[in-house]
């Protein structure tokens, strides 16, 4: 593929991609990929006075996925936005056979994989007015959005957060005593296997050959995750110190959260309707350490991806999103 064109995506018409090369490092070349859904003139004028209207949002996936939420960027652009989704380096459309997937040892890595997307972001504006940024992050990406945020607070309007890992399921005090471990693990072999830990319930929960309604590649988003490293979980670690410790985000900020979570070693139906991945609690509460003006909202039956959940639980996450967006400085 041409470096600096767009092509179309995977996901097929309207959406298009843009590789976005990022150098080299141990592992040798490195690209971020960024995803649009192109709109027509019929589009722009239809969603010109939605709440998000003159703003981009920028969606940032998790660990062990990729941007395949079609629904989610049509939602979006519906509240007036502009969507952008960004695979980051060694994930998804990114992942390249020479990579370990999603192997950094500092979140910090990807302020180069955001900084590319903006440029690109920004080039298709160039010479119009200021647009405002929202970023959205799922997951790892949202204390990965969530701490570059808190480094880039003159980039950032507002942020919009879909279950963000900002805490240790077992809460600060469980990952202060696993952290040393891991840290020094990271040191002595960063890339030495871990014990798998996801015994497939989430994609169960997700996939249409489960128990949800979604088809997406199974080689970008594996049914047990990608195998665990103990240099990527110590920079997991190290973000979730640095959000516990405040990190004085001061746009308003939205998460998005289930209203329970379901952490257990045997399948039960009722994970259909809950957060199997992260513990949902410990996250409402650390979320108060992200800044001074937090919209925390809770979903009966959202699933660990809010936007993947029930039709009748998504309706009321963009809903929440809809009515957050007014509270955006203009």
């Amino acid at each position: 593929m041409d470096a600096g064109q767009w092509h179309e995506d995977v996901l097929g018409p309207p959406f298009e991609r843009l590789e976005l090369p990022l150098g080299t490092d141990a592992e040798g070349p490195v690209v971020a990929t960024l995803v649009r859904r192109r709109r027509s003139p019929n589009d722009l004028l239809l969603h010109a006075r939605g709440p998000l209207h003159g703003v981009d949002v920028l969606y940032v996936h998790g660990w062990s996925d990729y941007f395949f939420q079609v629904e989610l960027a049509e939602r979006v652009e519906r509240l007036g936005a502009r969507f952008h989704a960004l695979d980051l380096r060694k994930y998804g459309r990114s992942l390249r056979p020479h990579q370990t997937p999603g192997n950094v040892d500092d979140l910090a890595v990807y302020d180069e994989d955001l900084g590319a997307a903006l440029d690109a972001i920004a080039a298709e504006h160039r010479g119009g007015p200021r647009r405002r940024l929202v970023p959205m992050g799922h997951s790892t990406g949202g204390l990965t959005l969530s701490l570059w945020a808190a480094r880039h607070p003159e980039l950032v309007d507002g942020l919009v957060l879909n279950s963000p890992w900002l805490e240790f399921q077992a809460s600060a005090v469980g990952r202060a005593l696993v952290a040393p471990v891991i840290k020094l693990g990271a040191r002595r072999n960063p890339l030495a296997p871990l014990p798998a830990v996801d015994p497939g319930f989430y994609t169960r929960t997700v996939s249409a050959a489960g128990e949800g309604s979604w088809t997406y590649d199974q080689q970008w988003r594996p049914a047990r995750g990608f195998p665990l490293h103990p240099n990527w979980l110590a920079a997991v670690f190290a973000g979730q110190a640095r959000v516990e410790a405040g990190l004085g985000i001061e746009v308003p900020t939205l998460v998005l959260l289930s209203d329970k979570s379901m952490l257990q070693p045997r399948w039960d139906d009722g994970m259909a309707r809950a957060d199997v991945a992260i513990n949902v609690d410990v996250v409402a509460h650390r979320a108060l350490s992200l800044g001074s003006e937090v919209t925390v909202r809770r979903l009966r039956g959202a699933l660990h991806d809010v936007v993947l959940s029930e039709p009748d639980v998504r309706e009321r996450a963009y809903d929440a999103i809809g009515r957050w967006a007014t509270t955006i400085p203009r």
